[in-house]
């Protein structure tokens, strides 16, 4: 079932097809606030946030084609605020932890349980990375963060942040560049990744 099917059965009535979204976007948006806040209980948190928005104003969007648009739109406004909130650039993933214990969620990072001394390499490198990439510019970080690890495509970003496609494609250009700049300082080569 699609999400546009899914949204006119919410709409006339049928609780049961908002549930069956929010367990398809849960993950996506997830996903996308950790990449962007850098914690998990705040990236939790957020997607609670969006998708009580999502529920409240559902009835407004006038192009249910555009739902998956218009999510993560809600999604990055929230994160937006809440780091302005909290003020902060760099954000340190020493302290962060799951109910695993591990440094990263799982999802997010899959790790050879067999092998601890990759395990601490994948996990030294996965939090390096996300250090350069929470020290890029929001402008670059936020388009990285949609193509990269959301696989959206350049005409869905252009449109959740409002700008041309050229815009977004200059931002990840620009963004790769700085990042690739900021992994070669910290001695990460493109075949470690």
């Amino acid at each position: 079932m699609t999400d546009q099917q899914l949204i006119e059965k919410f709409l006339s009535g049928n609780i049961q097809a908002f549930n069956m979204l929010v367990w398809r976007w849960q993950k996506p948006i997830i996903n996308f606030n950790y990449r962007y806040v850098g914690e998990l209980e705040t990236a939790k948190e957020i997607a609670q946030e969006t998708f009580i928005r999502v529920h409240q104003n559902l009835k407004r969007l006038q192009d249910q084609s555009k739902f998956s648009t218009w999510i993560y739109s809600i999604a990055l406004n929230l994160c937006r605020d809440t780091m302005k909130r909290k003020k902060r650039i760099f954000v340190s993933l020493e302290n962060l932890r799951d109910e695993n214990n591990t440094t990263l969620p799982e999802e997010l990072w899959t790790e050879a349980a067999d092998r601890p001394d990759e395990n601490a390499h994948r996990s030294d490198l996965a939090r390096r990375v996300q250090c350069a990439i929470q020290a890029l510019p929001e402008e670059q970080r936020t388009v990285i963060i949609m193509k990269e690890y959301q696989g959206l495509k350049f005409t869905e970003i252009a449109e959740i942040l409002k700008i041309p496609i050229n815009t977004a494609k200059s931002r990840m250009y620009h963004g790769l560049a700085a990042l690739g700049k900021a992994l070669a300082g910290m001695k990460i080569t493109q075949e470690a990744l």
